[in-house]
């Protein structure tokens, strides 16, 4: 059904993996739209009362696919991909089941968005976590300004979207943005205890809550998606995002102008 997913549902939890390994689950736009209808139809799935997100191979994943963003024969449109983005961010966080994020190798960008977007963050120790869309001069989508301040409030939102670092899991627990620390190579194995462990609570209660505090900020997340999609249409078109890409590509420091 899904060319660069997979979503395998047993009893109550749903198991949903980026499956891109050979491109580190960069998120083109076919994963964005599939993304976005696998979670609609979680979203009508009250069978399911838990959903694990992991990436096959190495890694989480790198964020949106650079590469088939430069691509001169990509069909990429940006407009539909700020669509698929903020349909999947926006149902993501409303989703009627806990959520669980299981990050192992890096979790960069739209990558990083994706599981912010998540009830409960698990990560590996050496696992690098980064909201990096600075480096090529856009700002971060997927709700990310949203869950960030979620997360750790507009100041140091602010400071991390900025400063585009890279933060290992140890650090990213210490700073809020991550709720269980794993031992490198057992994310999986973590998220899945996690979530038998939630089954065996009272989780028709826990879900109830979610919904009442989440769709109270229902507005406030679909103001931010809006004002991402626009940012980031008009951040395409500045010369620092060129020169951020064509950095990138050959693998240089960008000099940036401030255009």
């Amino acid at each position: 059904m899904y060319q660069t997913i997979e979503l395998t549902k047993e009893e109550r939890i749903a198991t949903l993996t980026l499956n891109r390994p050979n491109s580190m689950n960069a998120m083109d736009d076919v994963m964005m739209k599939e993304l976005a209808d696998a979670f609609e139809e979680l979203q009508s799935d009250h069978a399911i009362q838990v959903l694990i997100i992991k990436g096959a191979g190495r890694t989480f994943s790198a964020g949106g696919d650079i590469k088939k963003m430069i691509d001169p024969e990509s069909t990429m449109d940006m407009g539909d991909v700020m669509q698929h983005i903020t349909r999947l961010a926006k149902t993501l966080y409303l989703l009627p089941q806990i959520t669980i994020a299981a990050i192992h190798g890096s979790a960069a960008g739209l990558g990083f968005s994706l599981a912010l977007g998540c009830d409960i963050l698990v990560a590996e120790e050496d696992s690098k976590l980064a909201m990096n869309f600075i480096g090529i001069g856009l700002v971060p989508d997927g709700g990310g300004h949203f869950f960030l301040k979620e997360r750790i409030g507009t100041t140091n939102a602010k400071k991390m979207i900025w400063g585009g670092e890279v933060i290992d899991g140890k650090t990213a627990k210490a700073a809020g943005l991550v709720d269980e620390l794993i031992p490198n190579g057992q994310a999986e194995l973590a998220a899945t205890q996690l979530a038998n462990g939630l089954l065996r609570s009272p989780i028709s209660a826990m879900i109830a809550s979610k919904r009442i505090l989440h769709e109270s900020k229902r507005t406030e997340l679909e103001h931010v998606l809006q004002l991402e999609s626009e940012s980031q249409v008009a951040m395409r078109n500045t010369a620092d995002h060129l020169e951020g890409i064509r950095a990138f590509v050959e693998k240089r420091q960008p000099v940036f102008s401030g255009n």
